[in-house]
């Protein structure tokens, strides 16, 4: 199938409104819920990494199956993501939300209820949940901020980074706090207490059940025929998944590196933390770029330089520096990721195309960027230094940027 080419995207110039009955209360109680719940749809996937030795070493993992555990959420992203449409539309979306941020307060909890079996069954379980929400709340923006979709979207994406950024420098610490206060002073207790910002994001979510019952279930999605035999489709994607198996990689075995090279536990998750926070304030000027022409090649070619210059100056520049490095990685991380959600979006003629687009993306690509993780923790094992790794870090950036200049182009994907 050929591509169209698009026109330059227009931005708005009229403050909206919420959607035609949605009261002032609702939209609040909406926003405050979205909020809530992206905050926790990244701690279950970077609050392992600062602990990572110390699991590894009270469980006898391998360095492979370290990477495993890093892994398998990622995985559970793109495994389970496509079955949220088919339980939104059997269950209505408020429901399905509200179900399955019990189950990952659940998976949370579960990972520190045993040993290795229920730490991987735990970290499986909270992969699913993250997959099936992070499909459906852009769905819910779109729906109930239909004129405020960039202002409910920075929202929630804040709270995601926010939320990766807090586990990451937060759950050593709190290993620490909770032996103070006389419980067991090991991993377990340190990822289980992230349940609990899980439960109140569930106990704000609630209200939205009533609202369920007057809301029509989710629609079915439109089809959109020879969208996975169009390059630029697999282009969009596959810079949708190289560039998070980079972002996994760093969540998950950032930290372990900075350790071998002589941070402390809780020096190395304030680092990635600190890089984490960092995005919050690239993802929201990345978007604002992609409007300044309608050829996003050049934007693609300065994020990913970032991402790894930022990544290997961590990795492999001298410690007095890393902070500097750190703050770059940071910055390209969040621009990067940015501007793979906003290519989706630039590439699609239509929202019905968007919505296929998208979940290509998402459900190919997850499933791509968990590779990274457990890529690394297998090089490591096999060679016994960081050295390989940086070459496995260096190949993904070179080949995302390739995916990026064929999906940058001025195009769109076609619909029938």
């Amino acid at each position: 199938m050929s591509a169209l080419k698009s026109p330059m995207p227009t931005p708005s110039v009229t403050l909206p409104r919420p959607a035609p009955g949605l009261t002032r209360l609702q939209s609040i109680l909406m926003m405050a819920g979205l909020v809530l719940v992206g905050l926790n749809l990244r701690p279950a996937l970077s609050g392992v990494a600062p602990l990572l030795r110390e699991i590894r070493g009270q469980l006898d993992l391998s360095t492979a199956a370290g990477g495993l555990l890093t892994t398998a959420p990622v995985l559970c992203l793109g495994l389970f993501g496509p079955a949220a449409p088919r339980l939104a539309r059997r269950f209505g979306i408020e429901r399905t939300v509200f179900a399955v941020m019990i189950l990952l307060a659940f998976g949370t909890a579960l990972r520190s209820l045993g040993g290795a079996p229920l730490l991987f069954l735990g970290a499986i379980v909270c992969g699913a949940s993250i997959g099936i929400i992070g499909v459906l709340l852009p769905g819910l923006v779109k729906r109930d901020f239909p004129t405020r979709m960039g202002m409910a979207t920075g929202a929630y994406t804040m709270a995601l980074c926010f939320g990766a950024a807090a586990a990451a420098g937060l759950t050593a610490p709190a290993e620490h706090w909770l032996a103070g206060l006389g419980i067991p002073g090991d991993w377990r207790p340190a990822l289980a207490i992230w349940a609990v910002p899980a439960l109140i994001a569930t106990m704000v979510w609630a209200p939205q059940l009533a609202r369920a019952r007057r809301t029509p279930a989710a629609q079915a999605r439109p089809p959109v025929r020879g969208l996975w035999r169009q390059p630029l489709a697999w282009q969009v994607t596959l810079f949708m998944g190289l560039q998070s198996s980079l972002s996994y990689c760093v969540f998950g075995w950032l930290a372990p590196i900075l350790q071998d090279r002589g941070l402390t536990v809780v020096q190395s998750g304030f680092v990635v933390s600190v890089s984490a926070l960092l995005q919050v304030a690239s993802a929201m000027v990345a978007p604002m770029l992609t409007n300044k022409g309608p050829d996003q090649r050049w934007l693609v070619v300065l994020t990913l330089g970032l991402v790894i210059t930022g990544l290997m100056g961590a990795v492999a520049a001298p410690l007095s520096t890393l902070w500097f490095w750190a703050a770059i990685l940071g910055l390209g991380q969040g621009s990067t990721f940015a501007v793979a959600l906003m290519l989706i979006v630039l590439r699609s003629p239509t929202p019905e195309s968007a919505a296929a687009l998208s979940g290509m993306a998402q459900s190919v690509g997850y499933t791509l960027a968990a590779m990274g993780p457990l890529a690394v923790g297998v090089i490591k094992d096999q060679t016994g230094s960081w050295d390989a790794v940086q070459l496995l870090f260096v190949g993904l950036a070179a080949a995302c940027v390739l995916a990026g200049l064929g999906a940058g182009r001025n195009r769109m994907v076609t619909t029938r």
